[in-house]
């Protein structure tokens, strides 16, 4: 049944339609942080939602979605954005990346809590998508930590955030290669 479930899936744009509904999960997101340990990687506030609006029209912002099996409307399991490289955040890193290839970078990776396994379904989209893949979290999101090294991500090192409100600065980076 979850196989089945799950080759129902499929990644999309975000629309413009899509806002409120990318809120939600954003706050869902920082709750389910909240309470597993990680109050702080997001706050109250992150992401804005002028980045949320930029990230759309960028055409950056990416849903995985399937269908509700009672009836079958659309459901937005997660969100995430694909920004393509070089993202100045990962200028400098302690450690090494694995390679200076053109990648792409995956932020704001959020799931609405609607089905299992939507960040590794999120991640293995862009991998097979785009090759590359660069990636970072919180020390503290341990489980988003678990996501990356199962779904075959590498621990590069250590990246530092430019100032913001919120999260702190130092990140773990990650990075996969296919």
């Amino acid at each position: 049944m979850q196989q089945e479930l799950e080759q129902h899936r499929h990644v999309r744009h975000a629309s413009k339609a899509d806002y409120q509904a990318i809120l939600s999960i954003y706050a869902h997101a920082r709750d389910v942080m909240k309470r597993n340990g990680n109050p702080t990687q997001w706050g109250d506030i992150y992401p804005l939602d002028t980045e949320v609006l930029h990230d759309i029209e960028l055409h950056r912002s990416m849903l995985l979605v399937d269908q509700d099996p009672h009836d079958r409307s659309e459901r937005i399991l997660g969100v995430f954005a694909v920004c393509q490289g070089p993202d100045s955040t990962y200028a400098h890193i302690d450690g090494s990346w694995l390679n200076d290839d053109d990648y792409v970078a995956m932020h704001r990776v959020a799931s609405s809590g609607l089905a299992k396994h939507t960040g590794r379904a999120m991640l293995q989209w862009v991998v097979r998508e785009y090759h590359n893949v660069r990636a970072d979290t919180h020390q503290k999101n341990v489980a988003m930590q678990h996501i990356l090294t199962s779904a075959g991500f590498t621990r590069c090192g250590i990246i530092t955030l430019p100032p913001r409100e919120v999260g702190g600065r130092e990140r773990i980076a990650y990075q996969r290669h296919s």
